[in-house]
């Protein structure tokens, strides 16, 4: 079951809020933006609707799609006065919990008992927050990346009092919006940032230790595996690869680095259940008849081919001028 969800507002309407407000107002939603201060918010509906239109103009968004920004956005003078009658409340402010949780005591005292609230932290858990909330069975984390318009993944948290009614309609919110939810468990950085931060981790080992420049490491990553990601995760990377072939590149690792990169307990079983990925029919993301296999394949290879000519149609981007990294 879902609620029926008309009226939005989103606390914090600097970039990654104003992304949030402009995608639910293009899907149709009515949408109240709130900030610090009264003028705060002013500035942020003028910048709004100039940014709609500018996308609009360059392509990004589609037409009307500033027309929808127009009428289906509005400012209010304080946080009190936006939530009053939202039916889902996202806080979208300064990544701090000493921050979140006082915008998030704001919201909760004045909105709706039935009102659900969302939060867009990256990296703090729902555990964390929950206490500032009054009502915790409506809250949720609601992740958007940044750039909000553009990345369709959205990270679900729920706490351990969530109804399960209010993550429904949450992922009915998103699927309108075009966006596409993923629920994960409650724990610091959720799963997009561990990974995210945990690769930049690497890579900064890899500078450290002399092995390649931070260009020549950012050319690898988005021409090579990164390349990839924009249609498949690792774990499906790993079926078409060969999930024997992978175990077997860890022991390398795990000679070289340690208990620190050993094969995953998730590889070995898979292995010793004779689930090889795509090769066999079984993997990881599933099996895989003969039919499917033939289509993975046909839809990878024009997949990637489209990349590329994307790649070679939009050019380098922009580049700062060259630093050099020193290492003490």
């Amino acid at each position: 079951m879902t609620q029926e969800i008309r009226r939005t507002t989103v606390v914090g309407a600097g970039y990654m809020g104003g992304g949030i407000a402009q995608s639910l107002a293009i899907a149709g939603f009515d949408v109240t933006i709130a900030d610090v201060d009264a003028s705060a918010a002013e500035r942020a509906y003028a910048r709004l609707i100039a940014e709609a239109h500018e996308f609009e103009d360059q392509g990004l968004y589609k037409p009307g799609s500033a027309a929808l920004c127009e009428a289906n956005i509005r400012w209010a003078t304080s946080i009190e006065e936006a939530v009053a009658d939202a039916d889902f409340i996202e806080e979208a402010v300064f990544e701090r919990v000493d921050i979140k949780k006082a915008v998030l005591e704001r919201i909760s005292r004045a909105a709706r008992p039935d009102a659900i609230i969302g939060t867009n932290t990256s990296t703090i858990p729902v555990h964390v927050l929950v206490p500032a909330v009054a009502g915790p069975e409506r809250f949720l984390t609601v992740h958007f990346s940044n750039p909000a318009p553009f990345i369709p993944g959205v990270e679900l948290v729920a706490g351990e009092a969530t109804r399960p009614e209010v993550i429904a309609t949450v992922k009915d919110i998103l699927q309108r919006c075009g966006r596409q939810g993923a629920q994960v468990a409650d724990t610091p950085g959720m799963v997009l940032n561990r990974l995210q931060y945990v690769l930049l981790k690497e890579a900064c080992s890899i500078v450290e230790e002399g092995i390649a420049t931070p260009e020549d490491v950012d050319t690898i990553v988005r021409t090579t595996f990164g390349f990839r990601l924009g249609f498949f995760g690792p774990f499906a990377i790993a079926d078409q690869a060969g999930l024997d072939v992978y175990a077997n590149c860890f022991t390398t690792f795990e000679d070289a680095f340690g208990e620190r990169l050993a094969t995953p307990a998730v590889l070995t079983d898979a292995v010793s259940a004779n689930r090889l990925g795509i090769k066999n029919g079984r993997g990881l993301t599933g099996d895989f008849d003969d039919d499917t296999k033939a289509a993975l394949i046909a839809y990878r290879n024009r997949a990637y081919s489209r990349m590329l000519d994307l790649v070679q149609e939009m050019g380098p981007a922009p580049a700062g001028t060259k630093a050099t990294v020193s290492v003490d």
